[in-house]
């Protein structure tokens, strides 16, 4: 019998081809989504700066998380703010990155939209290599617009949107009419950047077992400045932008305040939108605010002081078993320092879940 030669050109090939193909393999490994844990993570905003008041003021309130905003960072700091926070006997829900959590290179394919990607990238495993296996993504072209500040009941400062006078805001950056970026973009050019974007990124996010919740326009208007936004302003976009992500990493952070903002022009009512994400495995954090009133003029106020009957909200969230993050946003400035209104909001939000838990029980 003719010996094989192990060191022949076409058993080296064979070889070579197999250490690529594993290889290969093994940089595509996914890391399954971690289970969520039963009931909802009422989770407490502090300042990029928080100091240990406020922790000690979380704690306080009864919250077990707390969401921690910034601008870039690395895994030492991410690394380091859990430490923090884990010492203080409370979680950390999600660490914010505001140079990649909306991008205007990416959404409006600017100059730098790949190395902004790439960025986002490397976002993504810092937070996977900290422990941490959530983010936010918001994919507005031009900021988050508003107008002057006004008062809501009892004068509190609060934020308000004129379509007449509002302005785009962004980490330092200044959106303004007729067209903020020097033309008008079409609706099919927001949707092959948003495809580009997500068909990169979400690979990586599987790869590292963090779950992207993506944000609603802010407000959903259907153009500002040139810049149309047809993908996260209305029900049916999204469910377009989920079938393309394709990616079980790739979910919905439902802010009640932008489905509301919105009204009839969602294409469905905020309890429907939270039963259909919930439905799909989709609804991951919930920003648990109200407004004054729907589309071209609102004021954001208290959770009980808006045109929605937040209760039902909240039954509808216990409902569907809802196991993710839930905050409060965009809290009216009361008397006081910042944490008086965040102190009403937090107290009024865990009675309204004591309140459908119970109701769920004795039905």
């Amino acid at each position: 019998m003719k010996q094989r030669n192990e060191n022949s050109p076409s058993r080296r090939s064979f070889l070579a081809s197999a250490a690529v193909a594993a290889s290969a393999a093994h940089a595509t490994q996914k890391r399954p989504l971690e289970p969520l844990s039963p009931g909802i993570k009422i989770s407490l905003q502090i300042p990029a700066d928080y100091t240990d008041d406020d922790l000690t003021f979380a704690k306080q309130l009864g919250v077990e998380y707390v969401s921690i905003p910034g601008r870039a960072g690395t895994y030492e700091i991410y690394a380091e703010h859990k430490r923090r926070v884990e010492a203080a006997g409370l979680k950390v829900a999600n660490i914010g990155n505001s140079a990649v959590h909306n991008m205007p290179e990416v959404t409006l394919n600017l100059p730098g939209r790949d190395a902004k990607i790439e960025e986002y990238k490397q976002y993504l495993r810092n937070l996977a290599k900290a422990g941490i296996y959530y983010t936010t993504y918001a994919h507005m072209g031009n900021g988050i617009w508003s107008s002057q500040p006004e008062t809501t009941r009892g004068g509190a400062r609060a934020r308000a949107f004129r379509l007449e006078t509002a302005k785009g805001y962004w980490a330092g950056a200044v959106f303004e009419p007729p067209l903020s970026h020097g033309r008008k973009y079409t609706e099919q050019e927001l949707w092959e950047n948003y495809t580009y974007f997500i068909r990169q990124v979400a690979p990586v996010a599987e790869e590292v077992g963090v779950r992207i919740g993506i944000h609603p326009d802010d407000p959903p208007v259907l153009e500002l400045a040139g810049i149309p936004r047809p993908i996260f302003g209305t029900f049916a976009g999204y469910m377009r932008a989920l079938e393309i992500a394709n990616s079980p990493n790739v979910g919905v952070c439902l802010c009640c305040g932008c489905w509301l903002e919105g009204g009839k022009g969602m294409g469905k009512d905020l309890i429907g939108a939270i039963r259909e994400f919930a439905r799909l495995g989709k609804l991951w954090k919930v920003h648990f605010r109200n407004v004054s009133a729907p589309l071209p003029y609102f004021v954001e106020t208290f959770v009980d002081n808006g045109y929605f009957d937040m209760k039902q909200a909240m039954r509808a969230l216990v409902e569907v078993d809802f196991r993710g993050i839930l905050i409060a946003d965009h809290v009216p400035q009361m008397v006081g320092d910042r944490r008086t209104g965040w102190a009403y909001s937090i107290g009024y939000i865990k009675a309204l879940y004591d309140m459908a838990r119970d109701e769920r029980r004795r039905a």
